[in-house]
């Protein structure tokens, strides 16, 4: 399929994090998307809490473009790929616009704004400075003159004396486009804890909070040279991307979609449908019923947080162990995990949660994993890669977690054993029980790990040869490598 990156696009950074980029973003993608245009967003790096609100906010799956699990051919393609059915897209960055790990900046927000051609729009956090955001808008514009700085959005300004100070200084000695300014004001705030920004599904009213920041920013915000900015854009050359052929959906898989569990990357779902599943959501908090379903996926989120309304649904937590210990086909992620384990406990309380897993998880004040990670596999994941090479297949993901696995025997099978980050014990993390298997790490399907093909393969090959408590790999289901 023919397809033109979208002319139209624009990468909004800061110069630090919590400057207030996804409120903004939010209230532009409501605010753009409120006089008719389709806005497409976008999220640097792996981060499932801020897309959920950018997903609210546009009314479009948002979609993260991450350097530690794609290369940069993967990420200009999926950039093309959903760019060019969007009048604009957005792409929210996230700490400051020099920030990454690589020291020389190749996987920066910078970096990714070059590879993109898209230009920048900076939020500037303006609470407590006026003139001294001048050097600071001079220094980011020399550090890289190959970086398109086009505008800045001031933000936490106090009163219209300090927006007044604040534009007389940055146009007497900058060449930079002052798209507006951003009042001081907690209701526009989305607030922050241990995993970052809460969630939309945890805040009743999260289309008020929208609504606010959309009027903030209609208000506040030239909007239409905002749109001309995004226009300015060189448009590369037509590439041709395919988001490749979606199978007949055979299997049913059930993925908990509620506010416990809600970290889901949008394109990791659509892989699971494209393998030829079907995906059931369900709530794990109110729904009585566990659906009749070939496979399992639960992914992470805060269980913690809703761990007394988990224990309350006694139902539900049953028949997910029943099922799991006849077999079904399970993965878990983080919270998922954390679900899947005998207790949950939390400062003071302790609940019982599905007790499919013989740990009990221990909440910490501080994170006991955190950051990018690298697993390689030891082959007993049921459905581990298959790989001509002699050395195990090794992956790029991610972890973010409080929690601990504590009281659990001493001999396990572990799918991974951990080359950089912390997993479940510092040495190893995916847990391998049967069919079913759960990991603090994050995945993410790309091109160097297509794991949802190979799980519904394998859910499919348990529902076709039911075999309980025997490990199968996917070296046995034909047409998987």
């Amino acid at each position: 399929m023919a397809s033109k990156r979208s002319s139209s696009r624009v990468y909004l950074s800061a110069a630090h994090k919590s400057s207030g980029k996804t409120s903004v973003a939010m209230g532009l993608l409501a605010a753009l998307s409120e006089r008719g245009l389709a806005i497409q967003p976008f999220k640097k790096g792996p981060d499932y809490i801020d897309p959920m609100w950018l997903r609210r906010a546009s009314r479009r799956a948002c979609y993260n473009l991450d350097y530690n699990t794609q290369d940069e051919s993967e990420i200009a393609e999926l950039f093309d790929r959903r760019a060019a059915t969007a009048d604009l897209a957005l792409v929210e960055g996230n700490k400051g616009l020099y920030d990454g790990i690589d020291p020389e900046g190749r996987d920066c927000n910078a970096a990714l704004a070059k590879l993109l051609h898209a230009p920048v729009v900076l939020v500037l956090d303006a609470e407590g400075v006026t003139r001294g955001l001048v050097p600071l808008v001079l220094g980011y514009q020399a550090f890289d003159p190959d970086v398109s700085i086009k505008g800045v959005i001031l933000n936490k300004v106090a009163s219209a004396r300090h927006e007044s100070k604040l534009r007389n200084s940055l146009e007497r000695y900058t060449d930079v486009s002052i798209l507006g300014a951003v009042g001081r004001d907690e209701a526009l705030v989305v607030t922050e804890r241990h995993l970052g920004l809460t969630t939309p599904c945890e805040i009743g009213q999260s289309g008020c909070k929208i609504g606010r920041l959309k009027r903030a920013v209609s208000e506040g915000i030239d909007l239409d040279r905002f749109v001309e900015i995004a226009g300015s854009a060189a448009v590369p050359r037509t590439l041709q991307t395919s988001s490749g052929r979606k199978a007949t959906a055979n299997v049913r898989i059930g993925v908990a979609r509620d506010a416990a569990f809600c970290f889901y990357y949008a394109d990791d779902l659509e892989a699971l449908e494209r393998a030829g599943a079907e995906l059931v959501f369900f709530n794990a908090l109110e729904d009585v019923r566990f659906p009749g379903v070939d496979g399992l996926f639960i992914g992470g989120g805060f269980p913690e947080t809703q761990m007394a309304r988990l224990e309350a649904n006694s139902g539900m937590r049953h028949q997910i162990r029943d099922a799991i210990v006849r077999g079904l086909p399970t993965y878990a992620e983080c919270g998922g995990m954390m679900y899947l384990c005998r207790t949950i406990r939390w400062r003071e309380d302790r609940r019982d949660m599905v007790g499919a897993i013989p740990f009990d998880a221990q909440m910490h004040e501080r994170p006991q994993g955190r950051g990018l990670v690298r697993v390689e596999e030891t082959g007993a994941c049921p459905w581990h890669m298959s790989t001509s090479r002699n050395a195990p297949a090794q992956h790029a993901a991610h972890e973010f977690h409080y929690a601990s696995l504590e009281n659990g025997p001493p001999e396990m099978d572990y799918a991974y054993r951990v080359l950089r980050g912390h997993g479940i014990n510092g040495q190893h993390d995916g847990i391998v029980m049967g069919n079913l298997t759960a990991s603090f790490c994050h995945l993410r399907d790309t091109n160097s790990n297509r794991w949802a093909e190979r799980f519904v393969a394998f859910v499919r090959s348990c529902r076709d040869r039911p075999a309980p408590h025997e490990i199968r790999t996917c070296d046995e289901v034909p047409g998987v490598a």
